[in-house]
Protein backbone atom coordinates (compact mmCIF):
# COMPACT_ATOMS: atom_id res chain seq x y z
CA UNK A 1 0.00 0.00 0.00
CA UNK A 2 1.52 3.58 -0.53
CA UNK A 3 1.60 5.96 1.83
CA UNK A 4 -0.52 8.89 1.69
CA UNK A 5 2.06 10.63 4.53
CA UNK A 6 5.16 12.22 4.17
CA UNK A 7 7.92 9.85 6.11
CA UNK A 8 10.38 12.92 6.40
CA UNK A 9 9.69 16.58 5.83
CA UNK A 10 12.73 18.32 4.46
CA UNK A 11 13.10 22.21 4.71
CA UNK A 12 15.55 23.58 2.45
CA UNK A 13 17.79 26.85 3.76
CA UNK A 14 20.31 28.47 2.18
CA UNK A 15 23.86 29.29 4.15
CA UNK A 16 24.35 31.93 1.70
CA UNK A 17 22.47 34.93 -0.18
CA UNK A 18 20.02 33.59 -2.93
CA UNK A 19 22.11 34.78 -6.53
CA UNK A 20 21.42 37.46 -8.31
CA UNK A 21 20.21 37.81 -11.97
CA UNK A 22 22.18 36.72 -14.86
CA UNK A 23 22.49 39.89 -16.79
CA UNK A 24 22.82 39.29 -21.08
CA UNK A 25 24.24 41.35 -23.04
CA UNK A 26 25.17 42.15 -26.73
CA UNK A 27 27.91 43.93 -28.00
CA UNK A 28 29.68 43.86 -31.39
CA UNK A 29 33.24 45.65 -32.22
CA UNK A 30 34.38 46.81 -35.82
CA UNK A 31 38.15 47.38 -36.72
CA UNK A 32 39.52 48.04 -39.92
CA UNK A 33 43.03 46.34 -40.54
CA UNK A 34 45.79 46.56 -42.88
CA UNK A 35 46.60 43.21 -43.39
CA UNK A 36 44.94 40.77 -45.69
CA UNK A 37 42.16 38.46 -44.35
CA UNK A 38 43.84 35.21 -44.15
CA UNK A 39 46.41 37.24 -42.35
CA UNK A 40 43.72 38.04 -40.01
CA UNK A 41 42.52 34.46 -39.49
CA UNK A 42 46.04 33.03 -38.99
CA UNK A 43 45.65 35.35 -35.82
CA UNK A 44 43.21 33.59 -34.41
CA UNK A 45 43.88 30.21 -35.98
CA UNK A 46 47.78 29.50 -34.70
CA UNK A 47 48.53 29.56 -31.77
CA UNK A 48 51.45 31.47 -31.20
CA UNK A 49 49.87 34.29 -32.92
CA UNK A 50 46.85 34.43 -31.01
CA UNK A 51 48.94 33.91 -27.47
CA UNK A 52 50.66 37.04 -28.73
CA UNK A 53 47.81 39.25 -28.94
CA UNK A 54 45.12 37.33 -26.96
CA UNK A 55 47.06 36.44 -23.47
CA UNK A 56 50.56 37.92 -23.57
CA UNK A 57 51.50 41.36 -22.65
CA UNK A 58 49.11 42.61 -19.65
CA UNK A 59 51.02 43.96 -16.41
CA UNK A 60 47.54 42.42 -14.10
CA UNK A 61 48.45 38.83 -15.05
CA UNK A 62 51.22 36.08 -15.50
CA UNK A 63 49.74 33.49 -18.13
CA UNK A 64 50.73 30.07 -16.43
CA UNK A 65 49.64 27.86 -19.49
CA UNK A 66 47.96 28.27 -23.11
CA UNK A 67 46.29 25.88 -25.43
CA UNK A 68 45.06 26.34 -28.61
CA UNK A 69 43.49 23.02 -30.95
CA UNK A 70 42.05 25.31 -33.65
CA UNK A 71 39.93 22.76 -35.15
CA UNK A 72 35.76 22.02 -34.72
CA UNK A 73 35.14 20.73 -31.56
CA UNK A 74 38.98 22.20 -30.54
CA UNK A 75 40.10 22.77 -26.73
CA UNK A 76 40.83 26.84 -26.05
CA UNK A 77 42.01 26.82 -22.35
CA UNK A 78 43.94 29.49 -20.53
CA UNK A 79 45.14 29.89 -17.38
CA UNK A 80 46.68 32.90 -15.29
CA UNK A 81 47.76 34.59 -12.04
CA UNK A 82 46.56 37.45 -10.69
CA UNK A 83 50.13 39.65 -10.25
CA UNK A 84 51.10 41.71 -7.16
CA UNK A 85 49.52 45.08 -6.48
CA UNK A 86 46.18 43.94 -8.41
CA UNK A 87 42.43 43.69 -6.57
CA UNK A 88 43.14 39.93 -6.81
CA UNK A 89 46.90 39.02 -6.08
CA UNK A 90 47.57 35.61 -6.52
CA UNK A 91 44.18 34.63 -7.83
CA UNK A 92 43.61 32.43 -10.71
CA UNK A 93 41.50 33.09 -13.54
CA UNK A 94 40.88 30.55 -16.41
CA UNK A 95 39.21 30.43 -19.73
CA UNK A 96 37.66 26.91 -21.26
CA UNK A 97 36.31 27.06 -24.90
CA UNK A 98 35.11 25.11 -27.94
CA UNK A 99 35.63 26.40 -31.05
CA UNK A 100 32.31 25.96 -32.77
CA UNK A 101 32.74 26.61 -36.68
CA UNK A 102 35.61 27.75 -39.11
CA UNK A 103 34.82 29.04 -42.24
CA UNK A 104 38.78 29.94 -43.00
CA UNK A 105 39.48 32.89 -43.84
CA UNK A 106 36.08 34.39 -42.82
CA UNK A 107 35.24 33.54 -39.64
CA UNK A 108 35.95 31.90 -36.39
CA UNK A 109 32.53 31.15 -33.63
CA UNK A 110 33.94 29.59 -30.05
CA UNK A 111 32.03 29.07 -26.69
CA UNK A 112 33.64 30.05 -23.55
CA UNK A 113 33.50 30.70 -19.58
CA UNK A 114 35.50 32.71 -17.25
CA UNK A 115 36.35 31.68 -13.99
CA UNK A 116 38.05 33.12 -11.24
CA UNK A 117 39.11 31.28 -8.03
CA UNK A 118 37.56 27.85 -9.86
CA UNK A 119 34.49 29.32 -9.73
CA UNK A 120 32.66 30.41 -13.18
CA UNK A 121 31.09 34.22 -13.47
CA UNK A 122 30.33 33.97 -16.89
CA UNK A 123 29.54 31.95 -20.15
CA UNK A 124 30.39 33.88 -23.59
CA UNK A 125 29.77 33.00 -27.08
CA UNK A 126 31.93 35.23 -29.66
CA UNK A 127 31.63 35.24 -33.49
CA UNK A 128 34.94 36.84 -35.28
CA UNK A 129 33.88 38.02 -38.86
CA UNK A 130 36.68 38.04 -41.46
CA UNK A 131 36.04 40.69 -44.76
CA UNK A 132 38.36 41.64 -47.27
CA UNK A 133 38.00 45.11 -48.59
CA UNK A 134 40.22 47.06 -50.56
CA UNK A 135 42.65 48.32 -48.30
CA UNK A 136 43.23 45.60 -45.67
CA UNK A 137 40.29 43.45 -43.57
CA UNK A 138 37.32 44.62 -41.80
CA UNK A 139 36.68 42.69 -38.67
CA UNK A 140 33.48 42.45 -36.75
CA UNK A 141 33.41 40.85 -33.40
CA UNK A 142 30.46 39.78 -31.65
CA UNK A 143 30.24 38.72 -28.22
CA UNK A 144 27.01 37.81 -26.69
CA UNK A 145 27.46 36.64 -22.64
CA UNK A 146 25.81 35.75 -19.92
CA UNK A 147 27.13 37.48 -16.55
CA UNK A 148 26.96 35.61 -12.92
CA UNK A 149 27.31 37.01 -9.62
CA UNK A 150 30.61 38.98 -9.30
CA UNK A 151 31.27 38.69 -12.54
CA UNK A 152 33.17 41.86 -14.64
CA UNK A 153 29.66 42.75 -16.32
CA UNK A 154 29.25 43.64 -19.81
CA UNK A 155 31.08 47.16 -20.05
CA UNK A 156 34.68 46.02 -18.38
CA UNK A 157 33.94 43.06 -21.07
CA UNK A 158 33.86 45.05 -23.43
CA UNK A 159 36.27 47.35 -22.75
CA UNK A 160 38.81 44.31 -22.35
CA UNK A 161 37.84 43.19 -26.05
CA UNK A 162 38.42 46.79 -27.01
CA UNK A 163 41.96 46.38 -25.96
CA UNK A 164 42.20 43.03 -27.01
CA UNK A 165 41.43 44.12 -30.71
CA UNK A 166 44.06 47.15 -30.54
CA UNK A 167 47.16 44.41 -29.25
CA UNK A 168 45.67 42.28 -32.87
CA UNK A 169 46.41 45.61 -34.70
CA UNK A 170 49.57 46.09 -33.38
CA UNK A 171 50.50 42.35 -34.17
CA UNK A 172 49.43 42.24 -37.30
CA UNK A 173 51.61 45.76 -37.48
CA UNK A 174 54.19 43.97 -36.64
Amino acid sequence: MCATKPILKLTLKYSRPMPSPTIHHTFALQRSYAAAPERVFAAFADPAQKRSWFADGFTSHDVLSFELDFQVGGVERILYRFREGTPFPGTLLAMEGRILEIVPGCRVVSASSMAMAGRIFSASLVTADIVPTESGTDLTLTHQGAFFENSDGPELRQAGWGKLLDHLENALAA
